[in-house]
Formats: C-alpha cells, sequence, structure tokens
C-alpha cells in the first residue's frame, strides 16, 4: 500500500511539472508570436526608440528633400529631424516617386511617416492616421502605432515653422561666409603669383591632370584662398570638402584645415570624379562636367545628362547639358521618369562653373566660354513649368498659407542682411 502511494504520487509530480512546462512553453511562445508582429515592420514609437532611427517617406522638391552639397535639405525635411532630434532619433529618408508610392512604403512598413502633406481622403481611402504637420494637408503615420501619432501631435505646433527657419538663418550666421569678387586674385600679376598656394596647386597638377591655373580658380572660387573657410551646410578648407568626402580622401577631422591636406584631398577627389566621366571623350568638356559635379553631385548631373539625351540634346557636351542643370529646379523635370535624384538647385551650379572657367580664363588659361545657358524652352504638356524663364524668387510653398519657406539662396540673403545691419 505504501509503494501504491508513493507510485502515485511521483505521477501526480511529474504531471504537474509536465503542465508547468507546457504552460511555460506556451507562455514563451506567445511572446514569440507577438515578436513576430513587430518584426513585420510595423514599429510604434517605443521600437522606433530602439531601433535608434526614424524612416520617412518623401518626395522630391525644394520644400521637401534634396541633396545640397551633399547635406539634406528641404522644409518637410527639416520638420522631420526637428521631430526625430527631439526623440533622439537619426533619419533616414526613403525618397518616392509620387503619392501612391509614398502610401505603399507606409503601409507595408517600409517606412513610419509619411513626412509630406497629404489629404484627409487620401488618408482615409488607406485607413492610415494623420499626424503631427497639418497644414493644407497632413503628415500621415498607419493606424496601428498610436503612441507615435500621440508623440508627432504632442510636437507639432503653431509656429514651428518658423522656429525652424530662423534657426537655419542663426545657424548660417555662426558659419563663416566667404564673399567671392568678380574679379580675379593676384598677389603679383607681373610675376604671375596667384596665392601664397600655387606650389600646393602645382603639386595637385600631376594628380588631377589639370593646368594648376584652373585649380586655383576653384580654389578662389570655393574658399577665396581662406583655409579656415567653413560653409554653413559644413564644407571645410580651402577646397571646401565636405565632411564625408574628406573622411573619404582619407584626411582625419583635425586635420582638414591644413592647407596641404585639404588641397591633396580636392586634388584625388578632382580625379575621382574625372574617372567616373570617362565617356566624355573631350577633356575640355569633361572639365566641366567635373567641375559641376564637385559643386552639385555627379548624380544630379547624370540626371541633367539623362534629360538631355531623352530631349534630343548632346549628352557629351556642356552647351547643351547646362540647360537640364536648370531645369532640375523646375517640377516638371525634377519628376521626369529618367530622373533619379529629384530637385536640385541647378542656377547655383551652372554659375559655379561658369565663374571658374571665366577666373581661369583671367589666370591665363585656354578655355572656351560657352554663352549662359537658358532653360529648355519646353516642358512636358500640360505642365504649369512650361514657362521660358524661371522666376529668381522662391515661390509660395504650396503647403502653408501666407508663409514662405526659405530655401538656401534665400537663408544666405537674409543672413547677409541681417550682418549689414548690425
Amino acid at each position: 500500500m505504501p509503494l501504491l502511494l508513493l507510485l502515485l504520487s511521483l505521477s501526480l509530480l511529474l504531471s504537474s511539472c509536465r503542465v508547468k512546462q507546457e504552460e511555460k512553453a506556451s507562455s514563451m511562445s506567445g511572446i514569440f508570436e507577438k515578436r513576430e508582429v513587430k518584426d513585420d515592420g510595423h514599429y510604434d514609437l517605443p521600437q522606433i526608440l530602439r531601433s535608434g532611427e526614424l524612416i520617412i517617406a518623401t518626395l522630391s522638391g525644394p520644400d521637401s528633400y534634396y541633396d545640397y552639397h551633399g547635406m539634406p535639405m528641404g522644409f518637410q525635411y527639416a520638420l522631420a529631424e526637428n521631430f526625430a532630434s527631439s526623440q533622439g532619433l537619426s533619419v533616414r529618408v526613403e525618397v518616392c516617386k509620387d503619392t501612391l508610392s509614398l502610401l505603399d512604403m507606409l503601409c507595408d512598413g517600409s517606412a513610419d511617416v509619411i513626412a509630406y502633406p497629404l489629404s484627409r481622403h487620401t488618408l482615409s481611402a488607406r485607413h492610415l492616421k494623420s499626424a503631427g504637420y497639418r497644414r493644407a494637408g497632413s503628415w500621415a503615420v498607419r493606424a496601428d502605432v498610436p503612441v507615435l501619432a500621440e508623440a508627432l501631435d504632442a510636437w507639432y505646433h503653431e509656429g514651428l515653422e518658423d522656429e525652424i527657419q530662423q534657426a537655419a538663418i542663426a545657424r548660417m550666421k555662426k558659419s563663416r561666409q566667404v564673399t567671392r569678387h568678380a574679379r580675379s586674385a593676384y598677389l603679383s600679376r607681373d610675376r604671375g603669383v596667384i596665392s601664397i598656394y600655387d606650389n600646393l596647386f602645382k603639386d595637385a597638377q600631376g594628380v588631377t591632370g589639370w593646368d594648376w591655373r584652373l585649380i586655383a580658380a576653384q580654389c578662389y572660387q570655393e574658399s577665396a584662398f581662406d583655409p579656415n573657410a567653413r560653409s554653413y551646410v559644413g564644407a571645410q578648407g580651402l577646397m571646401q570638402l565636405m565632411p564625408a568626402t574628406a573622411q573619404e580622401m582619407g584626411v582625419k577631422p583635425e586635420e582638414v584645415f591644413l592647407p596641404e591636406k585639404n588641397v591633396d584631398a580636392g586634388a584625388r577627389y578632382i580625379a575621382v570624379l574625372t574617372r567616373s566621366f570617362s565617356d566624355i571623350r573631350d577633356p575640355d568638356e569633361r572639365i566641366k562636367f567635373v567641375l559641376a559635379s564637385y559643386n552639385g553631385g555627379s548624380f544630379h548631373i547624370r540626371d541633367a545628362m539623362a534629360l538631355a539625351r531623352k530631349h534630343g540634346a548632346d549628352p557629351h557636351t556642356w552647351e547643351s547639358v547646362a540647360p537640364y542643370v536648370l531645369a532640375l529646379q523646375r517640377k516638371a523635370f525634377y519628376t521626369d521618369p529618367v530622373v533619379k535624384y529629384g530637385y536640385m538647385i541647378g542656377s547655383e551650379t551652372v554659375n559655379y562653373v561658369q565663374s571658374i572657367l571665366q577666373r581661369w580664363r583671367d589666370y591665363g588659361g585656354r578655355v572656351a566660354i560657352t554663352h549662359a545657358p537658358i532653360l529648355p524652352p519646353d516642358a512636358p504638356a500640360g505642365s504649369a513649368d512650361g514657362r521660358a524663364s524661371e522666376r529668381r524668387t522662391s515661390p509660395k510653398n504650396r503647403f502653408s498659407t501666407n508663409r514662405k519657406i526659405l530655401r538656401p539662396e534665400d537663408l544666405q540673403q537674409q543672413s547677409a542682411a541681417g550682418n549689414t545691419a548690425e
């Protein structure tokens, strides 16, 4: 009898352990099931905070997002960066071609927020939630991220746009601004001495294959021979290297303002760009494309070449391509299917090339100065942008009411005006 009781007790004990193990396994399974749901990309704010990165989807344009000298710019991007900073997050940008792509990217979990104003009708049709920025449209999040939506609504307030613009102007005032004069600068015209850095430009000639006086002309355009020059977008030194470019060329942060390091890195970067345009056989033409890429980014210049080819112009001559660099300021062109990288401030790049070539000729270089380019005469049918010339003033932001969203050139003007007033 005692043996029977002992066996019965052992049986009950084993059964109890088995039940507990099954309950524990079931509980753990439930945890993993929840994680699998979260791993499909539908992260709410707590998961985003753990990842450290806010992914926004937006469209290319002067009032939304564009690349400017390797720096992300645009009003919608600035807003998104402001929100992300308030949460201790970095921003990753996914640029879409159209509204449908924006919606798809948000719905499938590839983005956390649509940082581009959409109508309420568009959002309700996709069962999305309006959150954060609201002005003639709204940003959007998925309906299953209530914490993120609440945080965006708590963050956005009336007057935030003005705060961001004033911060941009203040940042520019803290940055050293280089005044570039129309005339070429010589230390001694009679002796052919352009600057105290001529020996560095002559060394760079061996790296680039360019006339050293052309490198001097470019350096003057970049920094006016100021080794400590720093632009408001972060370009540094004589050749105004962006931090990412300096790092790519092997220049340490503490070395970037050293003239010999800066000029050498700029020369090696010119050599990289020259090789990337090996399809342009004429060396004089190639120089113009390399200069344009140094200023505006080779990806934008390739977009302009694609537009020139599409419209029957020669994609390998600067005189034919420069008008399409200008055209990338117009929506009808920067949204063209052949354009991969969207909007750019083309007028700055075109003027940059023209100014350097003119200065090089003043220094004694042999270069054919092309006529100042004009915008292409026609745009896609039905486009409101198909006009003969582009307004130089920034248009009213179509996503705002009685507001003007400032672009880089506007900020520079305001900053200069403020300094003059002081």
